[in-house]
């Protein structure tokens, strides 16, 4: 019997939202506090009953190229497939497309959110299904769960018109059959339940719903973006605020200041410099006569001369002599 649980990660959105960056890498690899935002995904499955007997199946497109080196090149020893989606048509086509990946157990796994929750008795789980949730005081931009009297699940709604039903689900969930979910995306197909020419993951798990499926909700106390510059900022503040910051770490450097939390890698160079509170400094990058805060300043990226605010700044970019927030992407040149 297949016991090895496939978890599906989709990732071939365009990422339009993150542009600048975008246009050279997927955003899932953009940084945050430190590492690739795919980085901090993973991490959360740390917590899994059995982590190292899992696959990961990734769904790419545009750039996808760059996951499979990474997923090569970072995570060697967790067997990962790559299925490329061209034509994106939704979140249930993309788990469509990697069916042949899917037997027993399942989890998908939306990679530009980032939760905190604790996976290690799911080999227990004795619902048929389960999906992260997070009460928030606003859900109509949201997809929503709505519960009965013994808090199962009866319906997923997409951005409801309603606040009384305000359980936010938060791209996370199991399926105990992952063969059952292929086939209620088979019947969403056939039925063309779709809206805007993309098929929505909810229809299909509505339509396992109303045949029967077991669901359950599992509450997350925290529930991270990373999908707009101003939200990857704020989760940078928030991962630095929480485990993520190595301000302890960082050897004291004539004529450099720390304001914790920062995270700056090892191979960073600073020189007269303040960096910091919230500033992430990526490898190999290179802060001169400068002050960083609140910002994310990716590989190899070379600052002089400059006040950054609420700042992006891509691998290899140049900025020079400028003050004020900057949203750069890879290889960008600003300068006075």
């Amino acid at each position: 019997m297949e016991n090895k649980l496939k978890i599906v990660i989709p990732m071939a959105g365009l990422g339009t939202r993150l542009r600048p960056h975008t246009w050279s890498k997927p955003k899932q690899l953009v940084s945050v506090a430190g590492k690739p935002v795919l980085d901090h995904v993973l991490d959360m499955l740390s917590t899994l009953p059995d982590p190292e007997n899992v696959e990961l199946i990734n769904i790419v497109g545009y750039l996808g190229d760059q996951i499979e080196d990474h997923m090569n090149n970072c995570y060697p020893n967790i067997k990962s497939h790559f299925v490329v989606q061209d034509d994106p048509r939704g979140q249930s086509h993309a788990i469509y497309l990697a069916r042949e990946y899917l037997t027993g157990p399942m989890m998908v796994v939306f990679a530009d959110t980032l939760i905190e929750t604790d996976l290690s008795n799911l080999s227990n789980e004795r619902f048929d299904a389960v999906t992260w949730v997070k009460p928030v005081p606003d859900p109509r931009r949201f997809g929503v769960a709505v519960v009965d009297e013994r808090d199962q699940v009866t319906k997923l709604i997409e951005k409801p018109k309603e606040t009384h039903n305000n359980l936010a689900v938060v791209g996370f969930y199991y399926f105990r059959s992952s063969k059952d979910l292929i086939a209620a995306i088979e019947e969403q197909m056939k039925l063309d339940v779709q809206l805007k020419g993309e098929y929505f993951l909810v229809d299909a798990i509505n339509l396992m719903l109303e045949k029967g499926l077991s669901m359950r909700t599992e509450l997350v106390d925290v529930w991270l973006d990373a999908g707009t510059p101003e939200a990857l900022l704020e989760t940078n503040r928030y991962l630095l605020e929480n485990g993520h910051s190595n301000s302890a770490e960082i050897a004291e450097q004539s004529g450099v200041v720390i304001n914790p939390p920062v995270y700056v890698h090892p191979t960073a160079e600073l020189d007269k410099c303040v960096i910091g509170p919230h500033a992430s400094i990526g490898s190999g990058a290179k802060v001169e006569s400068s002050i960083i805060r609140n910002s994310i300043l990716e590989d190899e990226a070379q600052v002089l001369d400059v006040i950054l605010e609420s700042s992006l700044i891509g691998r290899r970019s140049q900025i020079q002599r400028r003050a004020g927030s900057i949203n750069a992407g890879d290889n960008t040149v600003v300068s006075l």
